[in-house]
Parts: structure tokens; C-alpha cells; sequence
């Protein structure tokens, strides 16, 4: 697993493994799935965990690691592992807080990335998605800047070896970019990315800025029906995908999977089934045409599986832009 093609260094001097293991859960799958989740795809040989504050399995996560490193699987500095600052703590002097008790969690020192996981600023506390008496989501305002000033403080400290950004459109990436006295640039943006939402510009934007893109939602999502729209295309079912894994004689899923590799992005792959963890890590061993690429491209119809409605008048709220 350790041949360098399968890495890509940061803009901070980092490398990051290129496929990465996505451990968010739908409330409904028990906690310890994770776990079991977890230490298979170590075995299996994937080195880039994400989890994230919000996920709310981060001692399930650690407790997988710890117990990998403890049986000789891997040394921690095997694994690159990415957490998330949630919503409830953007305002600065919150900012480390959220990342101590990630932390706290794990059981570690350090994370390997740290990311804002949305631009969407909610209000303080411990709920994650306060709510007023009719239900609507309460927000906070926070100047983003202030924000990644905290999180370049965060890898001052030694908390975090890197640090990015999830779920920014090209005009918040810019306004970081741009901010006077920036002292690091954000290595990522963490955003869904797919054949049905292929963030072509927003991949392009990124890329001359020295910025990796990292997709999530890769394989169509988990299809969480507390954020997605049950009715929605199933994208391991398309046509298309179907035809290039008879083609190649591999499944759906690793077609979407090379599919973003061969763009330049690191993807993550989620799965609590055994057989697909074992399996999305072959995406290594076969490559796609250019045609087989062009075909996967024209698939794009820039539809995004979770759009994030409850933020949709967030003042923040990235979706509305183009890319």
C-alpha cells in the first residue's frame, strides 16, 4: 500500500493517501459497525481514515485505530487521519475546543488534517443542530477569516499537521485565499463529488491554487434518509457505471472510484460491508480509457444527493453559487 503513487503531497509538504475510508453513518447503523468497519479497512490496507466531530463515532474510530496499532497493523504514523471543526464552534475562541475534544475521543495527539466543515456558522452549544421553537435551524454569524485564523493557531499548536476546508464554493475558497496575512492556505476542500455532480469547475479552480479536492459521496452516498431524497437516482445502478465494470470485469462502485483518482482527486470510499471494503481498495490495479473518462464525464448533471436545505438562507450557504 506504501508505493507513492498512491499519495499526493499537499500544499504544506504532507502527503495524503489518494483513497481514503469515510466512516459517517446513518443514525440507524449501531456504533459498533464502526469499529468492525474501521479495523477491516486497516487490514485491508487503507491508511486515510476521515471521520468528524459531527460523525459522532470518533471514540469508535480511535478505539479501531488504537487496536491496529496495538496489535502491530500499523504504527500511528501509518495512518492519516482527518477530523472536522463542526458549526457550533466557529467563533475563534471555540475553535480549538472542538478540535481538543475530537481528540479527547480518539485517544491521540495530533490529527493529520483538520477541516471547517462547512462555511455555515450555528449557534454555540451542545446541540448540533439548534433549533428555534419552529424548527428552524438557529445561526451564528462568524467572519470565515476569523475562523481559519483559529485553525492555523490549531497547527501552530501541534494539533493538527494540516488543515483545509469541506463543503466551499470557489468564492470562499478565494476569500481565505486572499486574506491578508494568511499565514497557511488551506491544503483541501472536502466537497461530493460524483459522476452525477463531477465539480469539473470548482476541480479546475482548486487545482490552480494548488489545492486538493477531496470527494466524498463518491459511490452515490449511504442514501441517509435523514438528508436524502429517497427517490433519487441510485448511483451504482447507472447504465453507464454498469457497462465500464463489465467492460473491466470490476464492479460499479471501484468504476467511480478510478474514475476520480485519474482526475487528480483523493476519494473517499464508505462501506460497512466487508467484500466492498476489501474490494474498493483494488482501485490501484486497472486503468480507465480516455474514452471510458469521457463517457463518465458526459454523466455530469450537477446533481448533489445532500444540498444542505436547512441551511439554504444561511448567508454562508454554499450551494447556491455555480461552483
Amino acid at each position: 500500500m506504501n508505493s507513492k503513487h498512491q499519495y499526493v503531497e499537499l500544499n504544506d509538504g504532507h502527503f495524503i493517501p489518494r483513497l481514503g475510508f469515510g466512516t459517517y453513518k446513518p443514525q440507524e447503523v449501531p456504533n459498533s459497525k464502526t469499529i468492525e468497519a474501521t479495523k477491516i479497512a486497516i487490514e485491508a490496507g487503507f491508511r486515510h481514515i476521515d471521520c468528524a466531530y459531527a460523525y459522532q463515532v470518533e471514540e469508535e474510530v480511535g478505539l479501531a485505530i488504537r487496536s491496529k496499532i496495538a496489535d502491530g497493523t500499523v504504527k500511528r504514523e501509518d495512518i492519516f487521519y482527518t477530523s472536522k471543526l463542526w458549526s457550533t464552534f466557529h467563533r475563534p475562541e471555540l475553535v480549538q475546543s472542538c478540535l481538543e475534544k475530537s481528540l479527547k475521543k480518539l485517544n491521540f495527539d495530533y490529527v493529520d488534517l483538520y477541516l471547517i466543515h462547512s462555511p455555515m456558522e450555528l449557534k454555540p452549544g451542545e446541540e448540533l443542530f439548534p433549533k428555534d421553537e419552529n424548527g428552524k435551524t438557529i445561526y451564528d454569524h462568524v467572519d470565515l477569516c476569523a475562523v481559519w485564523e483559529a485553525m492555523e493557531k490549531c497547527k501552530d499548536a501541534g494539533l493538527a499537521k494540516s488543515i483545509g476546508v469541506s463543503n466551499f464554493n470557489h468564492r470562499q475558497l478565494e476569500m481565505i485565499l486572499n486574506k491578508p496575512g494568511l499565514k497557511y492556505k488551506p491544503v483541501c476542500n472536502q466537497v461530493e463529488c460524483h459522476v452525477y455532480h463531477n465539480q469539473r469547475k470548482l476541480l479546475d479552480f482548486c487545482k490552480s491554487k494548488n489545492i486538493v479536492l477531496v470527494a466524498y459521496g463518491a459511490l452515490g452516498t449511504q442514501r441517509d434518509k435523514q438528508w436524502v431524497d429517497q427517490s433519487s437516482p441510485v448511483l451504482l445502478d447507472d447504465p453507464v457505471l454498469g457497462a465500464l465494470a463489465k467492460k473491466h470485469k470490476r464492479s460499479p462502485a471501484l468504476i467511480a472510484l478510478r474514475y476520480q483518482l485519474q482526475r487528480g482527486v483523493v476519494v473517499l470510499a464508505q462501506s460497512f460491508k466487508e467484500n466492498e471494503i476489501k474490494e474498493n481498495i483494488q482501485v490501484f490495479d486497472f486503468e480507465l480509457t480516455a474514452e471510458d473518462m469521457k463517457d463518465l464525464d458526459d454523466l455530469n448533471r450537477n446533481y448533489r444527493y445532500l444540498a444542505a436545505e436547512f441551511g439554504a438562507d444561511h448567508p454562508n450557504y454554499p450551494f447556491a453559487d455555480e461552483y
